[in-house]
This record gives structure tokens, sequence and C-alpha cells, in this order.
């Protein structure tokens, strides 16, 4: 029997990992999709529109959320972030599994969609490496900072309700943990 195409859904506070892991398990198997997330905030340095992110306005979301295109949206931190219901379909439809990498407010509206989706936590080895990361970044004020210490203390307190936990303390041993996580699933 050949690999079931599944959504995953990866998600933990900011600064554990999230993005670096997803990167280097679509190095591994480039067949999975990863989608590109819609935001109204502004551009990073070296982000580039279609593929960091879709960088729409507050009007032009808000257009997309009325009409029913998102697949889930929150507001998180002081910006909103959604998924685009075509860039999921786009990859099911070939038969690909995609991962999502979400926070947990989507994590939690793409299972009211999505039942069988799986939900992948990434937590850090502890508080004060979480908070380490996201000092070591450099991209936050300290406003910023802040409210996103605030932001992952709640965040932390779902890691109960997904469905496999990673702790990213090792960079290769999580990344193998997710493989083996995604292997798992698509040959149910």
């Amino acid at each position: 029997m050949g690999r079931r195409a599944r959504l995953f859904v990866v998600s933990g506070p900011a600064g554990v990992g999230k993005g670096t892991l997803v990167s280097l398990v679509r190095e591994a198997r480039p067949s999975i999709g990863v989608t590109v997330s819609a935001t109204t905030r502004t551009p990073r340095p070296g982000e580039v529109e279609g593929v960091s992110y879709y960088y729409m306005s507050d009007e032009e979301f808000e257009r997309r959320v009325a009409a029913g295109e998102f697949l889930e949206w929150a507001q998180v931190h002081d910006h909103r972030y959604g998924t685009l219901k075509s860039e999921v379909e786009r990859f099911l439809a070939k038969g690909n599994s995609v991962i999502l990498e979400i926070d947990v407010q989507g994590g939690d509206n793409v299972r009211r969609v999505f039942p069988d989706a799986v939900r992948i936590f990434v937590e850090p080895p502890s508080w004060e490496v979480l908070v380490e990361r996201l000092r070591g970044r450099g991209t936050e004020s300290e406003a910023s900072l802040k409210l996103r210490l605030k932001n992952a203390r709640r965040e932390l307190d779902y890691a109960h309700t997904y469905d496999v936990r990673i702790v990213n303390d090792d960079l290769d041993e999580a990344v193998e943990k997710l493989m083996q996580t995604l292997e798992k699933y698509e040959n149910e």
C-alpha cells in the first residue's frame, strides 16, 4: 500500500525552531507541500512575496476571510496570518502530503475543518532556552519580545492537546522524529 497524502500541522511557540525543522524535512522529502501563508504584517529584510508570505492589506485579508478563502486565520501578536484553502488543496489533489507551520490558534481551526489532520507540537527543551533563542534572533524589539514570550507561555499550555510532541533540543534528533511521524501517519 502506498503513502496516503495527509495534512500535518506543526505548531509551537515563536523561537522554538518550527521553521528550521520544516525546512530540513522538506529538503529530505521535497514532495511534501509547504503552503505559503498570508499575513498583514510587513516583510522583514530578505523575505519575498509569494515565497515567505503573501503580504496583504487589512482590507484584502478581510475580503478573503469574508469570501471563505481561508482554511484558518488568526490574530497573532499585532497582525493577522492565515492559510488559503487553495494552497492546501493544490498539494492534496496531487497526492502529496502538506505541512502547515502555524500557531496553536490556527491549529485548532484546521482541526475543525480537517479532523484527520495530524497535529505536531514542537517544544523547547526549557523555558530558558526559548527565551535565549528569541533574544538571539535579534529581530524583536523589547516590547515585541515581551509579547512573544507572554504568548509562548499560553501556547505551551496547548501541547497536551496535540497528537505528537517533539522536543527540539538536538536538531538532528528532532528532524528524525518529525520524519518518523510523517511516515507513520502516511502509512496508516
